[in-house]
């Protein structure tokens, strides 16, 4: 990983978001807020994140339905490494961890997997730029994330545009992946792309009904919503003094960080996450140094117990380090 020039992108990345967030920070007062919290509120805020983990399993089990029934119980252990990986590891590693930990578990193609995974971070956006276009009717909205917001807006929207038709229209996807890959590549590269292709297009069938996306649309708002209940208790540790922070701002703040998160970035979101979110809450008035307290104890809280679980299950099920490289590098002979 340290040989890879994304990485250092995203190490880069990182820093100036933090530098960006912490510069000022009365250190001090940083460390009385953290010092002072009411910790006890992480435990019903650790509970609500699982029990939105679990909607996210069943969210998954639903958009794998076509290609294989998967029980909620068996699946949520990989939704959960899948996690961990995203956090241990850049650019969303775990992604493509969980989709390999699938294939070797259940013989589902990675490829067929990866396309409902890419689905849900469609879904995920969405309903991010919802949370943010909700919020601003009532709250101020810092310019800063105004050209992030317009750009994330195009992406996301004509992705689903794309996976529509798509899913829609999968001969008519092949047969043009067929004709201008043949004009561009030789056979020998152009086979596993169009073989990874064909199976990434059997993971949008979840798409071709409305009651589907219907069902997808609703779970990923209630998970994100779940997530935001999780950000309003690790909020009720910290003395905010004179400033109400509403709901509708805990909404803004989770749809503008989880934006920056999907910049390239150092292994756990560190800065794109921390530093968007303290400026949101600087702009509701809240002192810098309980704004980074709480995002940098909200960080931790989001991060550490499904990475400490993911790693448990990743004992469990035979897994190794190994096998994250493994993810990292598969081709046509592992069934991708």
């Amino acid at each position: 990983m340290l040989k890879n020039w994304k990485f250092w992108i995203g190490l880069l990345v990182s820093v100036g978001f933090l530098y960006w967030a912490l510069q000022g920070l009365d250190m001090s007062g940083f460390l009385n807020e953290v010092a002072t919290a009411n910790y006890w509120w992480l435990i019903p805020s650790v509970v609500t994140y699982f029990i939105a983990v679990w909607v996210r399993t069943w969210r998954w089990d639903y958009m794998l339905r076509p290609l294989k029934h998967i029980p909620v119980r068996e699946l949520f252990p990989v939704v959960v490494i899948g996690y961990m990986g995203n956090n241990i590891y850049p650019l969303r590693m775990g992604e493509l961890l969980r989709s390999y930990v699938l294939w070797r578990r259940e013989d589902i193609p990675v490829g067929a997997s990866l396309g409902t995974v890419v689905v849900e971070r469609v879904f995920d956006g969405l309903i991010m730029l919802i949370f943010v276009f909700v919020g601003l009717p009532f709250l101020p909205f810092p310019g800063d994330y105004q050209f992030l917001v317009t750009v994330a807006s195009i992406a996301f929207f004509s992705a689903l545009v794309i996976f529509f038709v798509l899913a829609a229209m999968p001969d008519r996807a092949l047969a043009f992946a067929h004709w201008s890959l043949g004009l561009i590549l030789p056979e020998r590269l152009s086979k596993p792309l169009l073989e990874f292709g064909e199976k990434f297009l059997e993971g949008l069938k979840s798409l071709r009904e409305f009651k589907n996306v219907l069902m997808i649309f609703f779970t990923s708002l209630i998970i994100w919503l779940l997530e935001t209940v999780k950000y309003w208790f690790v909020m009720q540790a910290f003395d905010f003094g004179d400033v109400i922070v509403p709901f509708f701002a805990l909404m803004l703040m989770n749809g503008v960080v989880n934006l920056a998160t999907t910049l390239p970035t150092a292994p756990g979101y560190v800065g794109t996450f921390d530093g968007p979110g303290i400026k949101v809450l600087q702009a509701y008035g809240v002192a810098q140094s309980v704004a980074t307290a709480y995002t940098l104890v909200l960080h931790i809280a989001l991060w550490l117990p499904v990475t400490l679980l993911g790693g448990w299950y990743m004992i469990r099920q035979g897994l190794s380090w190994a096998d994250m490289t493994a993810a990292a590098n598969i081709n046509a002979e592992t069934g991708a």
